[in-house]
């Protein structure tokens, strides 16, 4: 059951995350995502079969649940300030998933705090539900923070470093499958234990 749990709010976490991107496109000059109905929270529109299926359901399998939805397209040509314009899309996607950690971590917060003992057992399945919302949000926002494509932190990286970086940014690119998997085995054993401590401090409980 937390099996299911995890993945249906992952769908959606990275869902919200992609349509993100597609706004901030949309409030920059380029409609793509608008044209291609992509600016929906309606999971038929964003749902990769592999991604936000299969693979999440095996690494649930492993104690972690990854994947993601299909990306949503923008046409950089279209926007006036090109590196700023492509710094504020790739922000709007981990913004995006810190602000709802956020705000479910603030209710978090209020609920527990509120909690007797007379209604833990009735409050508990929301505690639940909203602690991995939190969760699953904050390690989306972390990992698609990190500078490695096809991420969204490099993306951020390669926006603000001199224009003589960008042949390093395409061999970087090319490789980007092996990218994700350095990411997933080795950096993420890393950056993991950052987790609970954002964690706290959105919620103000232990991890």
């Amino acid at each position: 059951m937390l099996i299911i749990l995890s993945i249906i709010i992952l769908i959606f976490s990275v869902i919200l995350h992609e349509v993100s991107h597609g706004y901030m496109a949309d409030l920059l000059g380029d409609p793509t995502a608008r044209l291609q109905g992509r600016l929906t929270l309606n999971p038929v529109k964003h749902i990769d079969p592999v991604g936000s299926i299969i693979v999440p359901l095996v690494t649930s399998l492993f104690g972690f649940t990854f994947g993601w939805a299909k990306p949503v397209p923008y046409n950089p040509y279209n926007l006036k300030n090109r590196r700023a314009g492509e710094f504020l899309i790739a922000a709007a996607g981990p913004v995006s998933n810190l602000a709802l950690a956020l705000i479910f971590g603030t209710v978090l917060r209020f609920v527990v705090d509120g909690v007797t003992q007379a209604s833990s057992a009735a409050v508990a399945p929301f505690i639940t539900i909203v602690s991995y919302i939190v969760v699953i949000n904050i390690v989306l926002a972390i990992f698609n923070l990190i500078p490695l494509p096809p991420l969204d932190g490099s993306k951020l990286l390669f926006s603000v470093l001199p224009h003589q970086y960008g042949r390093m940014r395409r061999i970087l690119e090319a490789y980007a499958p092996f990218w994700v998997l350095i990411v997933v085995f080795v950096l993420w054993q890393i950056l993991y234990p950052v987790i609970p401590w954002v964690f706290q401090l959105f919620t103000g409980l232990s991890f």
